[in-house]
């Protein structure tokens, strides 16, 4: 409750800030995108449009009064593009008076610019972010999907890693990610510091954390969506930069005008013929507690690479395909030598998601279009650790895992425009995945090994039901066939959106998933002691299908510039499956199933005024987890339990300069206490019965664009970025590490946050 009350008084400045209304504008060369940001605020509207639009657009408007209808008549004779009210406060942006596109239900927006620019709260729950009009966050100097969203209420990432994030007490493995209809299982690269998909690609993202719409299963979280863009760009367009991490490249190439256009990507690190300050602060923190951070005299070959390449093409006004391919690796190949013999080391490591989509949109008429989609996923992920004596091999240790998946599903959308739309699709998947431990000596002996393969087949329903004098809602239900286990599961989806007056909003949802997939911890130390976790599928019996429950209620209040939005969850999850080790079982190391049980409270407040925006926001998670044979039965704290965060952050822009402060405090992870004891470490108070200390840091970023040149359309922009401004030393893990046998101890493992960071970058765009 302290807490809470500090957290009041931290709020009553923002709450106690008023400012009056306007209708005096004035822009000067502004972009269009950006002048939007600023009628909304002043009129207290809100504008739905496609980027595409918007895009090289600018405005100019002499300063003078003007009612609403009259600065949108101003932009159409500016912008040559048309602005629709509906009503009364939501504006549609079209290219033509026929509004094209009417197949696609207008979302209501009920929070523009959520934590900056270019991320928004929709009315049905979904968080949309634009990386093309990401405004600046701190910490980070590109649009990062995968850090953005860490921004956001509910969504903690105690690793400090960009894709290892729990959503409202849920695990990593329980979050989707997903590329132009291709599920992506690459955690990002330098195991797992950045995102693995480039920030720079245009995009449109959906991320969805309660509510999801049926079309969506597979995971219990949450889900990110990315669909690159699928405009057909008549105009070349690219881009070129660089950061203390890596280079890349973007391209936009017309082919056939109006039909045919290409979008491609590359990212490559640069670490192998140059090592940053940014780079080796990164390392120290990946390579800690690891031979590799001990041994300064090392040949170490470390590298990252990720390209996408996709093909739009336009048949005609009913029929639009796209292709789309996405590759991600890592590679790690490094060699140490024992001091004072002839025995050397060579950690082998290579991590790799290759993707391939296809995608057909069909407009049937006004009212009815269909989507069809077919993907593959191939991920590989490969280690070796091998010994040699007088470079003569002597033992080998392998670590495999191996994904493939694949699938196709339909759709059809029926939208009436008035009040009601209505989804039926069908989906099929097929997964098959695949791990192995290997040591090879004398003879090869597998350690442990597991295939399993599954197809589901889903049929799903979604019915959106708008009334404006009534409420809005949104149910679906989704069935789900899983053929090898021989399983039926239905999942019920409801969304309830009722608009109490233009300020003040409530919502309310329920839902039921399954998760056939999850990540486990090995059963083998490998002697590298990175990526120590592995994919697995459900085999119905020691690996059950994994059942969430999840249902939230909460509300909105938004006036002029200040907006407030409280949220209220609870979920339980059903067999969820641990690996406990001998020291905290007395059974022995085996595999546990269990249940876990979370409550929370999301909290985020924001205010815009004169070029600054500022925002805080607070969680509360109560989250606690009880399985069989462990810890005497009882229940325990959940590793997700960090029972209060709160981040915060103030940021300016002024012409072509943004800048960005903001500080994250939490209470830390619970961990399980140890004490010395005659035989080593001794396991005798329980699991999670510990917490470590409070964890906090300071992160700041700052941007400028400028022209290259006033003779062609050359652009430029630089950046800097700091992580952790005051090098605070944040203990985020207290683990054990062991492997079960008298001649092998146990050890305590201490992990920290990472230190100082700056990182600076480049940019040229033509």
């Amino acid at each position: 409750m302290r807490l809470i009350y500090v957290l009041v008084l931290m709020l009553l400045p923002i709450l106690a800030f008023s400012q009056e209304e306007a209708f005096s504008i004035e822009f000067k060369d502004v972009d269009l995108n950006e002048a939007i940001g600023e009628i909304e605020d002043i009129y207290n509207v809100l504008f739905s449009y496609k980027d595409d639009y918007l895009i090289g657009k600018k405005v100019t408007f002499i300063r003078k009064k003007r009612t609403l209808e009259e600065t949108l008549h101003e932009l159409e004779s500016i912008s040559k593009l048309f602005y629709e009210v509906i009503y009364k406060r939501y504006i549609i942006v079209s290219v033509s008076k026929d509004r094209e596109g009417k197949t696609e239900a207008l979302k209501k927006v009920l929070i523009r610019s959520y934590v900056a620019k270019g991320i928004e709260k929709n009315s049905d729950g979904t968080y949309r972010l634009y990386p093309s009009r990401l405004g600046i966050l701190p910490g980070l100097i590109e649009p990062d999907v995968l850090e953005s969203i860490q921004l956001l209420p509910g969504v903690l990432s105690p690793n400090e890693t960009a894709s290892g994030f729990f959503v409202r007490g849920g695990s990593a493995d329980q979050n989707r990610l997903i590329w132009d209809g291709i599920n992506i299982y690459h955690k990002g690269h330098l195991f797992g510091m950045i995102s693995p998909l480039n920030p720079n690609v245009q995009s449109d993202i959906t991320f969805v954390n309660k509510g999801s719409h049926s079309r969506y299963g597979e995971r219990l979280s949450s889900v990110i969506d990315i669909r690159s863009s699928s405009a057909i760009n008549n105009d070349i367009k690219a881009e070129m930069g660089f950061n203390g991490l890596n280079v890349d490249a973007v391209l936009e190439l017309p082919i056939i005008k109006d039909k045919l256009s290409l979008q491609a990507s590359i990212r490559s690190s640069y670490a192998n013929f140059l090592e940053t300050f940014t780079f080796n602060q990164l390392a120290d923190k990946i390579f800690e507690n690891t031979k590799i951070i001990e041994d300064e005299d090392n040949a170490n070959n470390f590298s990252f690479l990720d390209y996408n390449v996709k093909l739009n093409y336009q048949l005609n006004s009913s029929n639009s395909f796209y292709v789309s391919v996405i590759n991600v690796e890592n590679l790690l190949d490094y060699v140490s030598n024992e001091k004072e013999s002839t025995t050397s080391f060579n950690d082998k490591l290579s991590i790799k998601n290759t993707g391939y989509g296809l995608g057909w949109d069909f407009i049937w008429n006004d009212k009815l279009k269909q989507t069809t989609q077919a993907f593959f996923s191939d991920y590989k992920f490969g280690y070796n650790y091998i010994t040699s004596e007088e470079s003569i091999q002597v033992s080998n240790f392998e670590k495999r895992n191996t994904i493939f998946d694949s699938g196709i599903s339909t759709e059809l959308n029926y939208n009436t425009f008035n009040d009601t739309d209505f989804t039926l699709g069908y989906q099929y998947t097929l997964k098959d995945v695949a791990y192995a431990f290997i040591n090879t000596t004398d003879l090869e002996f597998i350690l442990d090994t597991e295939q399993n393969l599954v197809q589901t087949h889903s049929v799903y329903g979604n019915l959106n039901y708008k009334n404006s004098k009534l409420f809005d809602f949104s149910f679906g239900l989704r069935g789900t066939y899983f053929a090898e286990l021989d399983a039926l599961r239905f999942e019920p989806r409801l969304l309830v959106f009722k608009e109490l007056n233009q300020r003040f909003k409530i919502q309310v949802s329920a839902e039921i998933k399954n998760q056939i997939i999850s990540e486990i911890d090995e059963t083998v130390f490998s002697d590298l002691s990175l990526e120590n976790s592995v994919w697995r599928l459900s085999n119905g019996k020691d690996f059950p299908i994994i059942n969430g429950k999840h249902i939230s209620g909460g509300f909105i209040y938004t006036h002029s510039a200040f907006s407030l939005d409280v949220d209220t969850y609870y979920k339980k999850l059903n067999n969820i499956t641990a690996l406990s080790l001998g020291f905290l079982n007395p059974e022995g190391t085996s595999f546990n199933s269990g249940n876990q049980n979370i409550f929370g409270v999301d909290t985020f407040i924001k205010k815009r005024f004169n070029g600054f925006n500022s925002w805080i926001s607070y969680s509360f998670i109560r989250s606690r987890s009880q399985f069989n044979n462990l810890n005497k039965n009882k229940s325990f704290k959940s590793k997700s339990n960090i029972t209060h965060a709160i981040s915060t952050a103030f940021s300016y822009k002024v012409g072509d300069f943004q800048m960005a402060l903001g500080w994250k405090w939490q209470t830390g992870r619970p961990y399980t206490l140890a004490d010395e004891g005659i035989e080593g470490l001794e396991f005798n108070r329980g699991i999670n019965t510990a917490e470590l200390p409070v964890y906090h840091r300071l992160d700041f970023s700052s941007t400028y664009s400028f022209k290259m040149s006033n003779r062609n359309k050359l652009r430029g922009k630089i950046g800097l970025s700091i992580r952790n401004l005051y090098n605070r030393n944040n203990l985020i893990s207290r683990e054990y590490r062991g492997n079960n046998s008298l001649s092998d101890p146990v050890e305590l493992v201490e992990r920290y946050s990472i230190g100082i960071t700056p990182n600076i970058m480049f940019r040229i765009y033509w």
